[in-house]
């Protein structure tokens, strides 16, 4: 009984000296003590020590909430027997305190047999290489995670610019407004970009997010589509975004400065009903109004439409650029956007409908719009 415990204890210590032999790592950080939302830069290198097999790897950084990673580059000297790879990653930890980077790493070995036999089918009949796959468990790397300085909102080293075509508009009219954030380190994205103070409304889109990874970090350029409107002058107190420079570990603050708005008021005819809610003991019958408008609409685009035809000449007519994106605009806004731009009386009667549902907050039909349009352009 003893001598076979001995010689279990003695086979598996030949297997690990076995599976010591065949590769060596080394795995760096340039930075073991970064900021929150710093990058750093991680490298894994695996060298094969053994020579006697064909050695392949399969390697990944574990996913987690605890940081966020991209890998740089993969440099590999797959030379026969003496297999040599480096691996690139920037990575950036997402809280503050201690964070364990864990590794996903399989050895896979195979011989030469098996690798002639892989390459000796056609083209198009490769055959599959056969290895003999083993997960190796790497110990985890632990960084030590410095806090940020309270409410900063930034991490890197940003500028910011601010893009506001117009300061003068008329009652409901969006005014365009972009806010950029340009510069190296974490992601700048920001949620909600625009504070709640202020009693304008404000119309957002997802930002459009331009982020490269590099050596260094992050090269962004993001930038925040919205507008603003409202009934009356307003003004846009300033907005502060709290930065982090990691590098020379000092905040700094980026800012819009007060903006002032012109509002031109419309006249009282042009506004609809100003209640908020229709009374809960009525019943509320504007949907019958509303389509009614939509049909006078309709008949009166159909109509010249058909009083039209008969004056033009039987030759086909080629669409005109105005016409398709009429055709293929796709929601309200860009259908208004369309008609004011073309200056046309002809459309008078499908704006003043489009503004009542985008502005005025009255239902509309779309499509009914939409055609209408077309055919008051024919």
């Amino acid at each position: 009984m003893k001598n076979s415990l001995g010689k279990v204890i003695i086979f598996l210590l030949m297997l690990s000296v076995l599976y010591a032999e065949d590769f060596s790592y080394e795995i760096k950080v340039d930075n073991q003590t970064p900021y929150q939302k710093e990058g750093i830069v991680l490298s894994l290198e695996l060298n094969q020590t053994n020579p006697d097999i064909v050695l392949f790897f399969n390697f990944d950084i574990k996913k987690s909430e605890d940081y966020d990673f991209t890998r740089l580059d993969s440099i590999e000297n797959d030379t026969h027997h003496d297999v040599h790879v480096k691996y690139l990653y920037l990575l950036y930890p997402l809280k503050s305190g201690n964070v364990n980077i864990e590794f996903n790493l399989i050895k896979k070995v195979t011989n030469d047999e098996s690798i002639a036999y892989s390459y000796s089918g056609d083209r198009d009949n490769v055959k599959g290489l056969v290895t003999q796959d083993t997960k190796i468990t790497l110990p985890p790397l632990h960084l030590e995670v410095k806090s940020l300085p309270k409410g900063t909102l930034l991490v890197g080293d940003f500028k910011l610019k601010e893009s506001i075509k117009q300061y003068h508009a008329k009652a409901y009219e969006p005014i365009p407004f972009n806010i950029t954030f340009i510069g190296e380190g974490f992601p700048p994205l920001v949620d909600p970009i625009l504070p709640k103070e202020g009693n304008f409304t404000r119309f957002t889109e997802k930002p459009e997010v331009h982020s490269r990874a590099t050596k260094t970090g992050y090269q962004n350029r993001i930038i925040y589509p919205m507008a603003l409107s409202h009934t009356e002058n307003f003004t846009l107190n300033p907005i502060l975004f709290k930065s982090f420079n990691p590098k020379t570990e000092k905040s700094y603050m980026l800012t819009i400065p007060t903006q002032h708005f012109e509002i031109k008021k419309v006249a009282v005819t042009e506004l609809v009903d100003r209640e908020n809610s229709p009374s809960t003991q009525k019943t509320d019958w504007s949907w019958i109004g509303e389509l009614f408008s939509y049909l006078l609409v309709f008949i009166a685009g159909y109509i010249t439409a058909t009083s039209l035809k008969w004056q033009r000449k039987k030759s086909p007519k080629e669409p005109t650029s105005l016409e398709i994106k009429i055709k293929k605009s796709k929601d309200k806004k860009e259908l208004l956007q369309l008609l004011l731009a073309s200056q046309d009386k002809k459309f008078a009667s499908t704006i003043e409908e489009l503004e009542r549902g985008l502005y005025h907050g009255k239902k509309i039909n779309f499509n009914i719009l939409k055609k209408s349009a077309y055919i008051e352009f024919k």
